[in-house]
């Protein structure tokens, strides 16, 4: 699969909004012609192609590409290590009030 596959890129997630548009539109129009179960299959069609549609934007919305995937692994990586690198100082405030010249 792909990078692009995995991905949902904006053009995509517009066309999605697209569908559900559409779907509300046919349901509203149906329904103002009193309709709407006389065109059950047509509606389970739609209903079908939006929620495909919609579980792969569930699904890829979430994906990572493996560059973004490398960069968290860093940032998890520097995280976790962070409080194990530092080391206390015994160096305290007024040692340097006065310092030698």
């Amino acid at each position: 699969m792909t990078e692009q596959e995995q991905t949902y890129d904006d053009g995509r997630a517009r066309n999605l909004e697209a569908l559900l548009r559409a779907l509300a539109d046919r349901i509203r129009e149906l329904d103002g012609q009193g309709r709407l179960l006389d065109q059950a299959g047509e509606l389970m069609r739609l209903i079908g192609d939006v929620r495909s549609e919609l579980f792969h934007y569930e699904v890829r919305i979430t994906y990572d590409t493996p560059e973004v995937a490398e960069n968290r692994r860093i940032v998890r990586e520097a995280e976790e290590n962070s409080t194990d690198s530092w080391q206390t100082s015994e160096w305290k405030p007024d040692e340097d009030e006065s310092p030698e010249w």
